[in-house]
């Protein structure tokens, strides 16, 4: 017969293989990162040739315009807060008393002629008035610039002889006491207001023609 032949039992007493683990263990604090390699002396100098923050240009003359039209824009923002009240105190007044403020009326065509020549003013400054496109945006760079002076310059002789001649009815209504047909106030509180505000486009005219002036000597420059 043949005999199978058993391993002999070990002889490695229990726990003896734990004890055989318990060597040095693997430490958990991760290795320094490797140190960045030196850039190339091309690539310093790239870097220390790198772009700063930009610095602020100095005021422009759009900037400058703005600042000078701040007087026109809060006087069409007063003229249109006044014509709303007006109208809204009209729509109280006539629905619960079947009435209305009929002497109100010749107050809001003047508010609404100034506020017309007041924004007239600012739109003659930004040079952004009604324009045909196909004359004014048409032809060589040349040719607009000289439109545009063309332009602006008309404009200010026609507010100039407005202002001359508004002045004389301004000075008539004084000398002869005319007076308001709505509510008999005199007549040059409301007239003066037209040489003034038709000087004041003048003068908003000749800014521009002169800026034009100084942008064709100036290339890329804006009026």
């Amino acid at each position: 017969m043949l005999a199978c032949a058993y391993p002999a039992p070990s002889t490695v007493q229990p726990g003896a293989h734990h004890a055989a683990d318990t060597g040095p263990q693997p430490s958990s604090v991760r290795p320094p990162p490797p140190m960045p390699e030196s850039l190339p002396p091309d690539a310093e100098a790239d870097a220390s040739a790198a772009p700063t923050a930009p610095v602020a240009p100095p005021p422009s003359a759009d900037t400058a315009t703005e600042r000078s039209l701040r007087f026109e824009d809060c006087l069409t923002v007063a003229i249109m807060a006044l014509l709303a009240l007006i109208t809204f105190a009209n729509v109280l007044v006539r629905h619960f008393t079947n009435s209305s403020f009929a002497w109100t009326e010749e107050i809001s065509v003047f508010l609404m002629i100034v506020l017309a020549l007041v924004a007239g003013s600012a739109a003659v400054a930004r040079d952004v008035h009604i324009r045909i496109e196909y004359f004014a945006e048409g032809g060589s760079a040349a040719r607009r610039r000289r439109l545009a002076r063309f332009g602006a310059l008309s404009v200010a002789v026609l507010f100039a002889g407005i202002a001359v001649l508004s002045a004389r009815v301004t000075w008539d209504d004084w000398r002869f006491g005319e007076t308001s047909p709505g509510i008999g106030v005199p007549q040059w509180w409301y007239s003066a207001w037209l040489p003034l505000l038709s000087a004041l486009i003048t003068l908003r005219a000749l800014g521009l023609f002169r800026r034009q002036d100084a942008a064709a000597g100036t290339p890329g420059a804006r009026p």
